[in-house]
């Protein structure tokens, strides 16, 4: 056990954080003494209407209120948040309007551009016109195909002014992965561009574009943006009823104001798919206020964002990390964008950003970390990182050394904060806070508000031990749904299924002494050998302490009526699975975890499969194993990978 933390927030630091002022604000509005940040979460919990108006006032929401906080609280789902508040996202998002970096972009190391408050305002507003013009209205789906790139933070905010819903994806995705997305939710219009890219390589996807468009009936508009050819004109004449982006908007050339639509509550914003590597995705549609009160909560409190600081998350336009990085510009900071590989620049590309642009937050993956790490980098010695206050990590749990290696060879006085949510809510329930001590291998804290606990089989809270995270009452941001779920029964079944008015999140997690959290793995691919249930992300975290091992996975196998573990690993290339780094991989494992983490089998492979959020997919990989067909590899960065893991003759013994 570890006796001390790796990084305390200094007295000047707590005194000066957005958590301790909204603290001492509370206090004096509901008359309460809270003495710490478990004392003001557990009021938070307690009292959800008392916390979410403070919330809304607080944040200074622009909008009508209204006088009900909540009807039917005690209804998961079907509680009601705010049901007479009437307001606008990209209102909320666009108050500042002044020559001020807002969007600063760089395409790896090709492309870099910048737009101030002012340009972001007046191109929202001529493509909010633009949007109308073609009878766009309050409902209607706008899709974005499309990079992390300044146009897409611009039209998610144009779709939201005019009161319709954005939904978006990568472009790194298929055909068939965008029809299986878009395709179910009908977007009257397509803004996408004309490639992108990734690794120093050049990828055309205009074919890919002109392809969805044949296949999406419902789509009237195509829109693109010259991003590879941002010298010259792409070639769009295959494309039906294809535009560029800047003829889209110049008729509107004139248009300097926006005509904020104010809608409810739970009005549709966004619509988020799940990874769907078991079928079809799933559509789950988001609020308006929902995402909005969440966001500012998570950026101004628990992130402690302030009036020009500048955030940069790596992430793409199909993974929920980028609608919350967008949110950022509703706290008065520069949105630093980043699209394409994180590895250029043997590694560097993001701590080169940091440096050259002073950002204060900077959020990657954990396989980031650990990639770095194996990699040897040692950004502190070959950057300055001066202006660095916070580090976010998540997508998978970040391990001890991962920890340890930040505070090693990134900064010794930066506040790591693991994090961990989802697109089942568009943000978090557990994450980081500026005035808590920060545990190696621990999420600082669950998210105010949030009534999170980890239950044991019989449904009871627990500390110290694992089990399945749940969240216990209502809040803002679950989702309003699953599109064409017209009674709830995809939504019930997702996450209410298990135990009755209780959000299930599928999460094996355990609650510290500290009141942090660690997350052991999702609850659908935990191990069961005899029974007893064990977190993959305990076996990782000790495989991956070799050297050999660049990464692994680990499956349950069903085996003479019981279940063996079977772990696969992913050497470097000048290593070898020898009998005698078999043992070692067992031993490191038996040693530092328990003998039941042990696995049956150890196999080489040469790549693991994972979604185009970059998390690895136990469940694919186990379904394969048993023969079984995976439903929509389409979901998968690397589907091929998949093969490797077919008919298998070490797994018939």
């Amino acid at each position: 056990m570890t006796t001390q933390p790796l990084w305390q927030p200094s007295k000047t630091q707590i005194a000066n954080a957005n958590m301790t002022h909204f603290m001492q604000e509370m206090a004096k509005r509901w008359h309460k003494t809270f003495t710490n940040y478990q004392d003001l979460w557990q009021w938070s919990v307690d009292e959800p209407a008392d916390f979410w108006a403070s919330i809304w006032d607080y944040m200074g929401v622009i909008g009508e209120r209204g006088q009900t906080v909540v009807k039917d609280l005690d209804k998961m789902p079907g509680a009601k948040w705010f049901p007479e508040a009437r307001l606008n996202f990209a209102e909320n998002l666009l108050r500042r309007r002044d020559a001020h970096d807002a969007l600063v972009f760089w395409g790896e190391d090709k492309v870099k551009q910048r737009f101030s408050y002012a340009q972001v305002y007046q191109q929202v507003a001529q493509l909010a016109a633009a949007l109308s013009g073609m009878g766009i209205k309050s409902g209607d789906r706008v899709a974005a195909y499309i990079p992390n790139m300044a146009e897409a933070v611009i039209a998610m905010l144009a779709t939201s002014a005019i009161g319709a819903t954005y939904t978006a994806a990568s472009p790194d995705f298929g055909v068939q992965g965008v029809i299986d997305r878009f395709g179910q939710v009908e977007p009257k219009i397509l803004i996408t561009v004309d490639g992108y890219y990734y690794n120093n390589k050049v990828i055309d996807i205009l074919d890919k574009v002109s392809e969805v468009k044949s296949k999406i009936p419902s789509l009237q508009k195509v829109v693109i943006i010259p991003y590879i050819h941002h010298d010259d004109t792409p070639n769009i004449k295959k494309i039906s009823d294809a535009i560029l982006w800047e003829d889209f908007l110049t008729p509107y050339s004139a248009q300097t104001e926006i005509n904020f639509v104010r809608v409810p509550f739970n009005h549709p914003l966004y619509i988020l798919y799940s990874s769907g590597t078991t079928g079809v995705p799933k559509c789950i549609v988001h609020s308006v206020g929902g995402v909005l009160l969440q966001h500012l909560k998570e950026h101004r409190l628990q992130t402690d964002l302030k009036p020009n600081d500048k955030l940069c998350y790596f992430t793409t336009c199909g993974w929920m990390m980028w609608n919350w990085l967008a949110s950022g510009i509703g706290s008065d900071v520069t949105l630093l964008l980043y699209d394409g590989s994180p590895l250029i620049n043997e590694g560097n590309i993001l701590f080169d950003l940091v440096d050259q642009e002073q950002c204060t937050h900077l959020g990657v993956s954990a396989k980031f970390i650990d990639a770095i790490n194996k990699n040897h980098l040692h950004p502190r010695k070959t950057h300055k990182l001066s202006s660095l206050r916070m580090m976010l990590s998540t997508g998978s749990p970040l391990s001890h050394e991962g920890f340890e290696y930040v505070y090693r060879e990134i900064k010794t006085d930066v506040q790591l904060c693991s994090i961990s949510g989802g697109t089942d809510i568009v943000s978090c329930f557990v994450l980081g806070c500026p005035i808590l001590p920060v545990w190696n291998g621990e999420i600082q804290c669950r998210g105010l508000g949030l009534y999170v606990e980890v239950l044991d089989d019989n449904g009871k809270p627990i500390r110290g031990d694992k089990g399945e995270f749940s969240c216990l009452k209502s809040f803002p941001c679950m989702p309003i749904g699953f599109w064409n779920d017209p009674i709830g029964t995809k939504y019930h079944a997702a996450y209410f299924e298990n135990i009755p008015n209780v959000w299930c999140h599928g999460d094996f997690a355990e609650i510290t002494e500290h009141n942090g959290i660690i997350i052991y793995g999702r609850s659908d691919a935990t191990l069961k050998p005899g029974g007893v249930r064990i977190g993959t992300a305990e076996i990782y975290r000790q495989v991956e302490k070799l050297p050999e091992v660049i990464e692994s996975i680990a499956i349950g196998q069903k085996w003479d009526q019981d279940e063996r573990v079977i772990l696969f690993v992913h050497l470097k290339q000048d290593a070898r699975l020898t009998e005698e780094l078999i043992q070692k991989i067992k031993k490191q494992i038996r040693d530092n975890a328990s003998p039941r983490h042990v696995p049956a089998k150890v196999i080489a492979v040469m790549d693991i499969p994972r979604t185009k959020s970059g998390k690895i997919t136990e469940i694919a990989v186990r379904d394969v194993v048993h023969g079984k067909a995976v439903k929509n590899a389409e979901a998968l960065a690397n589907p091929e990978a998949l093969e490797l893991y077919k008919n298998l003759p070490e797994l018939a013994a």
